[in-house]
């Protein structure tokens, strides 16, 4: 494999981790090395001979550093094709030396823009210089090795000891630099149209995590990525023990810490093929796990379990004996990992200061479709704003249940029906074609313990049909958002019940 010696090298970095050690390795190696500003400096004061790059143009830094770098001499040394004897002709024509080797890192703008800088701040990290030294490098990989991170300096004096990179290897690197860049300039457009009402543009870096032994069959080939500039999310999510996630495993994870994090107090949901088969709420985890179980024992079986609080010793004494794929927290008492790990098989995860992102994006053929993530916080999200349309005032216990079960509503795939009680979900129905079917659903998994349960549905009643079969089987207060043209005959059926119905005029209509 042919190696391409490195002779002379170019060095300007904003972050100077390592950078001793590796000046000390090219000098040792007899490569010349050419610097800016405080990189020069540094390497200098280590007693590593160096070139600063205004003594090599004649030409001063200008404009508070702005410009360093951007000068035909830099820049004709680094595009040079060095197999083109006309480019080389050209290059002794004007006293310019060809580089070898590029190791250039870029101001910190993602890192200052998640910090809360300034908008002057940020825009001053905004790197000119070295991205342009960067790219020009990687377009000429043919002729030049470029290093774009600390991390790959461990390359470079392999690649120093073996007598240069191979053509391969620099191919390799420009492909980092392009990524790199690209990220780069992602998130300052990005970060630029959050500051305006420009929307006609979207772009996102995803990075692979790994890949999956397969997507949601077999057949189906799937990785894990994780989305740059993330705060947290299942992507990332620490996994302490058990098997390898799946591709069903992910997205009813995310499912399930959605669910759990809808709620404000401690709360666990159990999901099953992406709709939950048990939610509840109580005032400790544990209890609310064992709430949320009733519901549905059967389906629960297999099934993902996510809270929103430190998962205790007892919740975990609780779970350890039903088979469970999944457990995902933001933490665990201590103890509670060792007591679940008993299963050789359940994946245990953590993740941190869990919330949902702001917008949803969703594939579709030749395209995408974005949207508002569907968040509980809209105005007829809250009980006080919802307008009583029949019925008797109702406890403040059957409130507490109605808010409860509209805020759990949200995780179930439309057609939508929740009842609960105490807290706790006692029946679901979702996924169906029709209200009716859904409510009957519901109805028939809650058993008699629909009898003076609320439920919540996730779009309006477009016929008295559904609410008809809701009454007949018990409950005792419905809400639901509104709106239907038939609203009327809906309402003078809850009328005719003297039952208590609220309206929203908000809805939470999920396919996905």
């Amino acid at each position: 494999m042919e190696r391409k010696k490195i002779a002379r090298a170019l060095i300007s970095v904003f972050d100077k981790t390592g950078l001793v050690p590796l000046g000390r390795e090219l000098e040792k190696n007899g490569v010349k090395i050419l610097s800016t500003g405080s990189t020069a400096k540094i390497l200098r004061e280590s007693g590593i001979k160096v070139q600063e790059v205004e003594e090599y143009t004649g030409f001063p830094e200008l404009l508070g550093g702005r410009v360093k770098t951007l000068h035909p001499r830099i820049h004709s040394g680094i595009l040079a094709d060095q197999n083109n004897p006309e480019h080389l002709a050209e290059l002794a024509s004007q006293n310019i030396e060809a580089f070898d080797l590029i190791i250039v890192n870029l101001y910190p703008f993602t890192q200052t823009i998640a910090s809360g800088g300034e908008f002057e701040e940020c825009i001053e990290q905004i790197d000119i210089g070295g991205p342009s030294m960067l790219r020009g490098a990687a377009k000429n990989h043919g002729s030049v090795a470029v290093i774009s991170d600390p991390s790959q300096y461990e390359l470079l004096t392999t690649a120093l000891n073996k007598g240069g990179f191979s053509l391969t290897e620099r191919r390799e690197l420009a492909l980092s630099v392009f990524r790199r860049t690209a990220e780069y300039d992602i998130a300052i457009a990005n970060w630029l149209a959050s500051k305006s009402d420009v929307d006609d543009w979207q772009a996102k870096v995803w990075s692979k995590i790994t890949d999956l032994r397969y997507g949601e069959n077999p057949h189906q080939e799937a990785a894990v990525y994780f989305e740059a500039g993330a705060k947290s999310g299942v992507s990332s999510a620490t996994q302490h023990h058990g098997k390898e996630m799946s591709f069903n495993n992910y997205t009813d994870s995310d499912a399930a810490i959605r669910a759990a994090f809808d709620h404000n107090e401690p709360c666990v949901a159990i999901i099953k093929h992406a709709n939950p088969c048990g939610i509840a709420i109580a005032e400790d985890i544990a209890t609310a796990y064992l709430a949320a179980h009733e519901c549905d024992p059967v389906s629960a079986f297999g099934g993902v379990v996510a809270a929103n609080r430190e998962i205790s010793t007892k919740m975990a004494e609780a779970l350890s004996e039903i088979f469970t794929e999944v457990v995902i927290a933001p933490g665990y008492e201590k103890g509670a990992i060792e007591i679940l790990a008993k299963k050789p098989s359940i994946r245990i995860l953590e993740i941190s200061d869990f919330k949902q992102s702001p917008k949803e994006l969703r594939p579709i053929s030749g395209g995408l479709l974005i949207q508002d993530s569907d968040l509980i916080d809209a105005s007829g999200d809250d009980s006080t704003n919802w307008e009583q349309v029949s019925g008797p005032v109702i406890s403040n216990e059957l409130m507490r249940d109605l808010d409860f079960a509209w805020r759990s509503v949200r995780s179930v795939k439309s057609n939508a029906i929740l009842l609960a009680k105490n807290g706790a979900s006692v029946g679901v129905g979702m996924g169906q074609v029709n209200r009716v079917d859904s409510a009957r659903l519901a109805v028939n998994r809650a058993g008699n313990r629909a009898e003076g349960s609320v439920a919540a549905s996730d779009a309006f009643f477009p016929f008295a049909d559904g609410l008809q079969i809701l009454l007949d089987a018990g409950v005792s207060a419905v809400v639901a958002p509104g709106g239907s043209v038939r609203d009327n005959e809906v309402i003078a059926a809850a009328k005719s019940a003297n039952i208590a119905l609220f309206l929203t005029g908000v809805r939470h209509f999920s396919h996905a």
